[in-house]
């Protein structure tokens, strides 16, 4: 099986297609016709890939952890997303599609974001691009990521509540969706993660597989071998994973493995382990695993990531599980948070909440000594800086009890 693209309808096997409203379909219809002739076109590649170089620093780092390898038993590298121009991944998917925008004709951007990174990120594209920018973001995202939203004001966005539902990322997709709707002609949807109809989650897998392809490069001249043992990311709809599983995909010698949000715990009503919990459904454009009641209602999702609450998963993410060619592992809220503090402690790099869910696989697996293990740092720290603090604050008092004992 090819893992790697959908066939020409968009499915992943039994996942992908494109289920949208009638007033959307010339623009998704536009977008199938002509994605792949203007992103693999010779002008496109030498804006994108001096972008990519001068403007967000890639190529980024694949940093050697000898403290978490000494830890864990085995050789840990760190895909040093955190490193790029934003502070994420983010930024590859969002200046490849303001590009193809552009091209379109589109002079009107909107996009959905759950921990901001999307929406700093596209922000910055619209910026640099000379693009009227709209960013949809859950009321209560809006609160829990304040700087990414001053952020996002500062580069000329208009933020946008959204303020139904669970007022979090599902909800700003909704939102961006209807915007959508209703500005068919001048506007261009820069969906951040691998969801959405086709050709969505094929061109943001495409964008992101730069992250792959620097894997590869970097692992020859760091271990002499192109292909790492073991891959692991985070998960919420797909975006980093996708990108550094997409040149691994059909080489069954790399192993695979995604890390879900699992919230208060898989079975506690509190999470958002897709994989886990999800059935075939249809969300946001394409049909895949969603979390649903047994009538179609989409179950609230949550998450101490802003980035990974999404009661949905791509449809890439959801054929390689159904097909067992990736394995998911659902990463507690606690797990992930002592990830993040051991990563900070251990080796001086402050990871975003998402990319903890992805360090606390480590814990979780068994690993040989010469087993290589790429981990995708999808990125940094700063925007979660409230939530540490907060558990620091309630951490201490107990550290002071134990110290009297």
């Amino acid at each position: 099986m090819n893992y790697q693209n959908p066939d020409k309808n968009g499915y992943y096997g039994d996942f992908g297609g494109a289920f949208v409203p009638e007033m959307l379909y010339p623009n998704v219809e536009e977008l199938q016709n002509k994605y792949l002739e203007i992103i693999e076109a010779e002008d496109f590649q030498n804006e994108f890939q001096d972008l990519l170089k001068n403007y967000v620093g890639r190529e980024t780092p694949l940093y050697f952890a000898k403290n978490l390898s000494k830890k864990y038993g085995a050789k840990v590298y760190l895909k040093r997303e955190d490193l790029n121009h934003t502070g994420a991944h983010k930024i590859n998917n969002a200046l490849g599609q303001a590009l193809l925008a552009k091209r379109l004709g589109k002079k009107r951007i909107i996009a959905e974001t759950g921990a901001g990174q999307h929406g700093v990120a596209t922000a910055t594209a619209c910026a640099l691009l000379g693009l009227e920018c709209i960013v949809y973001m859950g009321e209560i995202d809006i609160q829990r990521q304040a700087p990414n939203v001053a952020r996002m004001k500062m580069l000329g966005a208009k933020v946008v509540p959204a303020t139904s539902g669970s007022k979090t990322l599902k909800d700003a997709v909704n939102e961006a969706l209807r915007d959508w709707i209703n500005h068919p002609e001048t506007t261009h949807y820069i969906i951040g993660s691998a969801v959405g109809p086709h050709p969505f989650p094929d061109l943001v897998a495409r964008f992101q597989s730069v992250i792959s392809k620097e894997i590869k490069k970097q692992l020859q001249e760091q271990e002499g071998r192109t292909n790492p043992d073991y891959l692991i990311a985070c998960v919420g709809g797909g975006s980093n994973a996708a990108g550094t599983f997409y040149h691994f995909l059909n080489d069954e010698n790399v192993k695979l493995i995604g890390a879900e949000a699992g919230g208060l715990g898989v079975h506690s009503g509190e999470s958002a382990a897709t994989t886990f919990l999800g059935t075939l459904g249809i969300l946001h454009g394409s049909q895949s695993l969603v979390m649903q009641t047994e009538d179609g209602q989409v179950i609230e999702p949550y998450s101490i990531s802003a980035g990974l609450d999404y009661p949905g998963i791509g449809p890439m993410h959801a054929n390689l599980s159904k097909e067992k060619r990736a394995e998911f592992f659902s990463i507690n809220d606690d797990e992930a948070l002592k990830a993040a503090f051991e990563l900070t402690k251990i080796e001086g790099i402050i990871p975003a909440l998402e990319s903890a869910h992805a360090l606390a696989v480590l814990g979780k697996k068994k690993f040989k000594k010469d087993d290589v293990v790429v981990i995708c740092l999808s990125g940094r720290g700063d925007k979660d800086m409230e939530t540490y603090l907060k558990h620091l604050e309630t951490e201490s008092p107990k550290k002071t009890e134990s110290q009297k004992d």
